[in-house]
This record gives structure tokens, C-alpha cells and sequence, in this order.
């Protein structure tokens, strides 16, 4: 019979891997909000239900990738002794967390119209997601330290 960690590492990697799904479109999103022209209130407004939408779809991902994380860890508690690769990973994860609360903030700006960035800030800054998803496969995957 299989044991329940090899179902709990599969599940954690498949919500992880969704919730960075809607990292990845979800500035795509606001990307195109700076593209849209002042007096296209119903392209803004579509823009922003959609971009709502993902937002809390994304963070119910976030939960469950956490604590099936924390399940992982408290399957396997001596997974933290010496695993540097680990620790990194977990920082990152912190990062990444930090990464979507941004996009909650820059949400509200763009619904308060608000918003002061341009077009080129927020391509660069929907890189930060694949970069930081990336840094966390390898971490797992390679284990470089």
C-alpha cells in the first residue's frame, strides 16, 4: 500500500505549481489594464472582474500549497536538519507570498484608479513570478546545497 507522503508531495506540487499559474497571468492582466484607453470603462471594468477573480482563486491555491508544505514537513520533521537547499526554498516561498500580496495592492490601485505604473513596469515585473518559480524547482530538483 502506498504510504500518504508521496500523495501529499504530488498534490503540493500540483497546487504550487497552480497557484504560480495565476502569478504568472495575473500581472499579464494588469499589463493590459495600462493599455486600456480612459474612455473604455467596460474593458477596464472586465479587466478588473477577471483580475479579482484569479486574485482569489490564486490565493485559496496559496493556502492549500502552504499546508500541504507544512504537511510535508510535519510528515518528515528531520527534512529541516542540514537542508540548506530547504531553507532556501522556504525563503523563496516567503518571497513568493510577498509577491502575490503585491499584486493585491497594485489590484486596489488599479480599482481606485489609482495606479502610477507603466506598461513596461509591470512586464518586468510579471518575470519576477518565473524567475522565482524556477529558483524553486531547481532548489528541489538539483538540491545545490
Amino acid at each position: 500500500m502506498i504510504g500518504l507522503l508521496p500523495w501529499v508531495k504530488a498534490l503540493h506540487i500540483v497546487f504550487v505549481s497552480s497557484w504560480f499559474a495565476g502569478l504568472f497571468y495575473l500581472p499579464r492582466i494588469f499589463v493590459n489594464l495600462t493599455q486600456v484607453p480612459s474612455d473604455s470603462h467596460a474593458e477596464r471594468e472586465r479587466l478588473l472582474l477577471m483580475a479579482r477573480k484569479l486574485y482569489r482563486f490564486a490565493s485559496l491555491l496559496m493556502v492549500v500549497a502552504i499546508v500541504l508544505g507544512i504537511t510535508l514537513v510535519a510528515l518528515e520533521p528531520f527534512v529541516l536538519r542540514g537542508q540548506y537547499w530547504l531553507h532556501a526554498k522556504l525563503l523563496l516561498v516567503v518571497v513568493a507570498i510577498g509577491y502575490h500580496h503585491m499584486c493585491r495592492g497594485m489590484l486596489r490601485s488599479f480599482e481606485k484608479l489609482e495606479n502610477r505604473r507603466r506598461e513596461r513596469w509591470f512586464r518586468v515585473f510579471n518575470e519576477m513570478a518565473v524567475l522565482l518559480f524556477a529558483a524553486i524547482v531547481i532548489l528541489v530538483v538539483v538540491r545545490p546545497f
